[in-house]
């Protein structure tokens, strides 16, 4: 049975799993420390800075690394080194850096005041983060084109392990300010990147440059549907903020909550890595039953721990949060149950979503996302209780976003897959002095 139940997963699955289950698991360290150590301002702080964080981070800096995963996976296919694929995504992950950077420092005093109580120490905070993730992003691209999953799943594990240590410290010392809870952030990648960055510079290789248009043509699209993504999981905690400044325990439980509903979305990271190469590959060769049995399989994963996630969290979740986090008992099972329903329509969208980019239809992705936020500024905008409104809104908006991936992906999938264009017809030639 074990067998196979191995063999319905893409190869690489586990590698990533074990490190990112280190990394879920510093998640619940970091918040139950905080929780137990902060008050609920502070508290609540944090969590809008967890949010934006992986709202911005994520939803920019991932684009990146999956694109330039998915022109590895390529090139490497073909024999192509990897290195002016990763000089390119770093020069995209600075610029996109550069903009964010500028744009907080210009709203510096509105984003302390309004988010963080006027702490503007927190602002640069977020911008450190923001940096730190950048930088880890670029070289997990490469990571995964080159399907060094153990390596992958290592920087993963780096990362969770030293938020774990650095955060333990703090609550043995009596750390009280949520400033430092905060540094966590920056320290932790920075670290795991540079201890897992050998073999990414001796796969580099001095191959012929690869053009912008390969990786810049989606990376736009890509980028909308990711930050997009990010907006449907992550709002909510803001969004409590800014509707209810006053309330200064609904942000915190809210964000407890999320962490501990979306555990399927932490396993599903481990597939996510492994999943749109497997996907790619079998587009580029034009394999139809290979993707389509890939893809099923995907969907069947996530169902079975979306449900069993759900399971667990309408159950016991009221009490985790209390037990695990010392958040205040403002959520019942109800609250538990929408969040839970919400979570597995957003794994739904997740596969499907990753089935259109391998298809390189990332204008449909952008749309399925772009109509999902829609329905959840809408649902937000109701007159009802502010928890209750952020919380339908999750719903509403992932299984729109679900719906509408399902119907175009459906009415792409009734035409055969045919293999997409070689990339060594989008390759630049060299030039002297380098990558032009």
């Amino acid at each position: 049975m074990i067998h196979r139940l191995l063999r319905l997963i893409p190869p690489g699955t586990i590698a990533v799993g074990a490190g990112l289950g280190l990394l879920g698991l510093a998640s619940y360290v970091h918040l139950a420390v905080a929780g137990h150590s902060l008050t609920e301002a502070d508290y609540n702080s944090l969590s809008v800075l967890w949010s934006i964080v992986f709202t911005l981070g994520i939803g920019v800096f991932m684009p990146i690394e999956q694109e330039v995963a998915r022109v590895v996976a390529a090139r490497h296919s073909q024999g192509l080194p990897p290195g002016p694929v990763l000089a390119r995504g770093v020069a995209v992950a600075a610029a996109v850096l550069t903009v964010l950077v500028l744009a907080i420092t210009a709203g510096r005093h509105l984003i302390a005041d309004k988010l963080f109580d006027g702490d503007g120490t927190m602002v640069t905070v977020l911008v450190g983060a923001l940096a730190a993730m950048a930088v880890a992003y670029a070289t997990r691209g490469v990571l995964s084109g080159l399907q060094l999953f153990p390596w992958y799943g290592t920087q993963l594990g780096i990362d969770g392990g030293l938020r774990i240590a650095m955060v333990a410290l703090l609550g043995l010392t009596g750390v009280t300010s949520p400033v430092w809870y905060g540094v966590v952030f920056v320290a932790a990648p920075l670290v795991s990147v540079l201890l897992t960055l050998p073999p990414v510079l001796r796969a580099i290789g001095a191959g012929p440059p690869v053009a912008w248009a390969t990786l810049l043509r989606g990376l736009g699209l890509l980028t909308a549907s990711s930050l997009l993504s990010q907006v449907v999981v992550n709002i909510g905690v803001i969004n409590v903020k800014l509707l209810a400044p006053s309330d200064t325990a609904a942000a915190g439980a809210l964000l407890s909550a999320l962490v501990l509903v979306r555990i399927p979305l932490f396993v599903f990271g481990s597939l996510q890595a492994s999943l749109l190469p497997g996907l790619a590959t079998t587009a580029t060769t034009g394999d139809q039953a290979g993707f389509h049995s890939l893809l099923r399989r995907a969907l069947g994963i996530v169902t079975a721990l979306g449900l069993t996630g759900a399971l667990g969290a309408v159950l016991v979740g009221p009490w985790l949060v209390r037990t695990l986090f010392d958040a205040p008992g403002v959520l019942d099972h109800g609250d538990f149950a929408w969040l839970a329903a919400a979570t597995l329509a957003y794994l739904w969208a997740m596969v499907l979503g990753q089935a259109l980019l391998a298809l390189d239809r990332h204008r449909a992705q952008a749309l399925a996302w772009t109509v999902g936020v829609a329905a959840l500024v809408a649902v937000t905008l109701i007159p009802a209780p502010v928890t209750l409104r952020v919380e339908l809104a999750y719903a509403v908006g992932s299984v729109i976003v679900a719906a509408t991936m399902a119907v175009l992906l459906r009415g792409g999938l009734r035409r055969p897959i045919t293999p997409t264009r070689p990339l060594t017809d989008a390759v630049t030639p060299a030039v002297s002095g380098g990558i032009r």
